[in-house]
């Protein structure tokens, strides 16, 4: 098929054989078909959809215009997990060397943040050294030495999801549940791991704005998946409030610090340890480690309480040429205040993000510079009780710069009522 006959079939609804998907990707790839008419493919595909077979073809193509990776030289399982992303979601460095410290290997291709969410790479590389920027031979040999390495994607990961998701960006087509998928998959697909357990978020500071989308979502990426022979579970998570208290990069790291360390004796931070626990459980059982989810969540929590998280963690970034003990800390802070009693009603978590955006904790272009230790403390949570005066957010950065813009949007981040709320469930469902 020429490209205008492959456009026209999405346009006209009709189900476009496997090779033809696959020969219009990898020539999109490959620079012989032009942007604009992938950017007239992606419309039609948003519009129109996608069979299951067509999403699964859509994905294979993506996974294969580049690089792939295999594990089966290794005497051991491999996993990895993602998540769709949100506020101050840092599991992924808690998870990994749980995992990793029971003989399961998890050789994990991280993200940048962008927008209101953050990435696993822009919190790594805070740590001043840390490069996820190695070769895939270091990778490999990392997770054969270590069981665990984290990386960017790279040119030759997934290329042509790269070109399109760059156009899905400006052309109003971010949207298509297609498109997400073929995108998530193809990049962890590639890892060419055993199993994947995958971490959906909805809520105010989710892409998925309620549970029911959240959970067509997931079943499509499961579907994924199994289609291509690999284990797959899905955690139905909430993102109506920031995970943990601290959101940010270095910030995020010093929390993630307190919980392998087994220093947050007064459980401020028990939100983000028991969503780690339990994706770590569901890792574990999927490879064999534990007969049971139960079993595997208890293996799990005798691993972080041991220490042997913390030294797999320590390994992880001394390999990686990070140095943990010089980790920059804010010297600059700003308590915002409740401006009266109550209930904590909601929380914006997307407002938060935007927030510490505002100081420099994210990027809202790729070329953004991030600034690692700016970010904001979330001192109380949904259904917290609150007096007028009490420190309700803590803003923090190695200057003020920012501070104003950020208490603006913090204004808007959070709602007090006289009525008792109840605290929000942080995992609704596991499929």
């Amino acid at each position: 098929m020429l490209p205008v006959e492959v456009i026209a079939f999405k346009r006209d609804n009709k189900e476009l054989p496997e090779e033809v998907i696959e020969n219009f990707i990898l020539d999109f790839s490959h620079g012989k078909i032009p942007d604009y008419q992938m950017t007239a493919f992606l419309m039609a595909t948003l519009l129109n959809g996608m069979t299951p077979k067509e999403t699964l073809a859509l994905t294979r193509s993506m996974m294969r215009s580049g690089e792939t990776f295999s594990w089966h030289d290794c005497d051991f399982p491999t996993t990895d997990k993602h998540s769709t992303g949100g506020v101050g979601d840092k599991t992924s460095l808690i998870l990994g060397p749980i995992v990793a410290s029971c003989d399961v290997g998890v050789p994990m291709i991280a993200g940048r943040g962008l927008g209101h969410t953050g990435g696993t790479v822009d919190k790594l590389e805070s740590i001043p050294g840390f490069s996820c920027n190695i070769t895939t031979e270091k990778f490999k040999g990392f997770v054969k030495e270590n069981h665990i390495s984290m990386i960017a994607q790279t040119d030759n990961i997934c290329p042509a999801d790269k070109k399109i998701y760059s156009l899905r960006d400006v052309t109003a087509t971010v949207e298509s549940i297609p498109l997400i998928c073929a995108s998530i998959m193809s990049k962890k697909l590639a890892e060419g791991t055993d199993s994947l357990v995958l971490d959906v978020k909805f809520g105010s500071g989710a892409f998925m704005p309620n549970s029911k989308k959240a959970l067509e979502l997931a079943q499509k990426l499961k579907k994924i998946g199994l289609g291509f022979k690999r284990k797959v579970s899905a955690f139905l998570t909430s993102m109506d409030q920031p995970l943990g208290q601290y959101v940010g990069n270095s910030v995020e790291i010093g929390e993630c610090l307190a919980i392998l360390k087994n220093e947050d004796s007064q459980n401020l931070f028990q939100d983000t340890k028991e969503l780690s626990l339990n994706l770590s459980a569901e890792m574990l059982f999927l490879s064999k480690k534990a007969k049971s989810f139960r079993e595997a969540y208890v293996l799990a929590k005798k691993t972080l309480e041991s220490g042997q998280a913390f030294e797999k963690f320590e390994r992880l970034i001394s390999l990686h040429g990070g140095r943990l003990n010089e980790l920059p800390r804010p010297t600059k802070f700003l308590e915002f205040c409740s401006p009266k009693k109550g209930y904590i009603q909601s929380l914006d978590s997307k407002a938060i993000g935007y927030a510490s955006i505002e100081m420099g904790a994210g990027r809202l272009k790729t070329t953004d510079q991030i600034n690692p230790v700016a970010g904001i403390r979330v001192h109380k949570k949904i259904g917290d009780f609150v007096e007028k005066g009490d420190v309700l957010f803590t803003l923090m950065n190695h200057s003020t710069q920012g501070f104003d813009a950020a208490q603006a949007r913090l204004q808007q981040a959070f709602h007090i009522t006289s009525k008792k709320v109840s605290p929000i469930k942080l995992i609704y469902k596991k499929i």
